[in-house]
């Protein structure tokens, strides 16, 4: 871990083309699963009294694609059926579209779906991965985190219902929330030493 930050900047540096003339992003990625089983979540009470919830068992789910620029707090987020190589693709295609002026660097997790040899990688994207095993290095896993805490506790009657509630909640988030939950120190530095 330690190492990745480290060179976090030699490997930015090194995924961006040398005759680039766009102006660069930086962008963590991840993707998170939800879905209909209640999210539980730990409740202040009196010693000894246990908090009542009503909670549901309900396999159907979604995923929730995202990439966040710590920097700025831009956020990009896209609902999709499963976690998989075609998915992701649709994910990078429609990314690439809505990001067509900037050359994006993103930092992602070693998945099976990120790293499968179908992906056609967009002309304006390049893709650098964390260190194996690290899920802590990308800072996206807290707005997932701070993202789980607001519907936690809550029960939904379909997968609509669901992903109509995220993404009123995901809309909420201002540049500086994001910002404030994913601005990683070692990241922001890096940034700011590869695009000075």
């Amino acid at each position: 871990m330690e190492e990745f930050k480290a060179e976090v900047v030699e490997r930015i540096s090194a995924a961006i083309p040398a005759d680039n003339d766009k102006p660069l992003n930086v962008w963590t990625q991840d993707e998170s699963r939800w879905g209909l089983i209640t999210i539980l979540r730990r409740r202040i009470t009196l010693e000894g009294v246990k908090p009542i919830l009503k909670t549901q068992h309900q396999y159907d789910n979604s995923w929730l694609y995202g990439a966040v620029a710590p920097e700025s707090g831009e956020r990009f987020f896209l609902l999709l059926p499963r976690l998989d190589a075609t998915n992701m693709q649709i994910f990078l295609d429609q990314f690439a579209e809505a990001h067509v002026d900037t050359f994006n660097v993103m930092l992602m997790d070693r998945s099976g779906a990120h790293t499968a040899k179908c992906l056609r990688i967009p002309d304006n994207i390049a893709l650098v991965f964390f260190a194996p095993a690290c899920p802590e290095l990308n800072p996206t896993e807290r707005l997932w985190e701070d993202l789980r805490g607001k519907l936690a506790g809550q029960c939904f009657a379909h997968l609509d219902c669901l992903e109509d509630e995220l993404c009123a909640h995901l809309e909420q988030y201002t540049d500086s929330v994001v910002q404030s939950l994913t601005g990683y120190p070692y990241l922001r530095e890096a940034i700011n030493a590869v695009c000075s």
